[in-house]
């Protein structure tokens, strides 16, 4: 992924998501249950239309600049029970540097479409190959204050895939278990003012073996419209 230097939440001085206080939780709303995330339901709900309920999200933009064109690969791992595939960000990056992060990056002029780049930059970051994917479709566009119009490329990914990180981009790859994040009681809800803006956000704090791992941010809000999408289904 090409780097752009920007502003975002993380550069705030001061700032820490892991301290940031909760404003409470989405609990009431209902949870996803396994059986609605099933590959079967999962390939139901994507061949529907996507609804006028659900449209594209703009942060708040921390500069002038037209956003520019990314996309993520949001890949569901066919697991027994089906784990969505994530990655920790490099210390050295100069943008989101140490986040949890879909694979994915900005669009490059060879890239076909938006499906395309989110191949290629899985493949760039964790070594997945497309063999491996079964695309899905695209969620409305989630455009980050730090000047990116992101494209949510979901697709199911074959458990027999074989991953090796790009270690200039990408510290760790890991996977969460899918009905955790489409669960509303993980998702907490966050916001801060600055500079007179106010700016919110959602968090998803995954503990497994005493280790946690903070979902927050775009990553976060992108996990929050594939609930609702797949709410919307049911």
């Amino acid at each position: 992924m090409t780097q752009t230097p920007s502003v975002s939440l993380a550069q705030i001085p001061n700032f820490s998501p892991h301290e940031a206080e909760v404003l409470g939780t989405d609990a009431h709303m209902p949870c996803l249950s396994s059986a609605d995330l099933t590959a079967d339901e999962l390939r139901r709900r994507f061949a529907e239309p996507l609804g006028r309920e659900l449209t594209a999200f703009h942060e708040p933009p921390w500069h002038d600049k037209p956003p520019k064109p990314a996309s993520v690969l949001l890949g569901i791992v066919l697991r027994e029970e089906p784990t969505v595939l994530l990655t920790v960000r490099t210390a050295h990056l100069t943008s989101h540097s140490g986040q949890v992060a879909l694979p994915g990056g900005r669009q490059d002029e060879q890239d076909a479409d938006e499906i395309a780049a989110a191949l290629r930059e899985a493949q760039e970051e964790v070594g997945l190959h497309p063999r491996h994917v079964s695309v899905l479709g695209c969620l409305p566009v989630y455009v980050t204050g730090t000047g990116y119009k992101v494209t949510p490329v979901v697709a199911l990914l074959d458990p027999a895939m074989q991953l090796t990180a790009n270690p200039h981009e990408v510290a760790e790859v890991f996977e969460v278990p899918l009905v955790f994040l489409m669960n509303p009681a993980n998702h907490r809800r966050h916001a801060a003012e600055w500079n007179g803006v106010k700016r919110e956000w959602f968090s998803m704090p995954y503990e497994k073996e005493s280790h946690q791992r903070l979902i927050w941010g775009a990553t976060a809000g992108i996990l929050k419209h594939l609930y609702q999408f797949l709410q919307m289904g049911k």
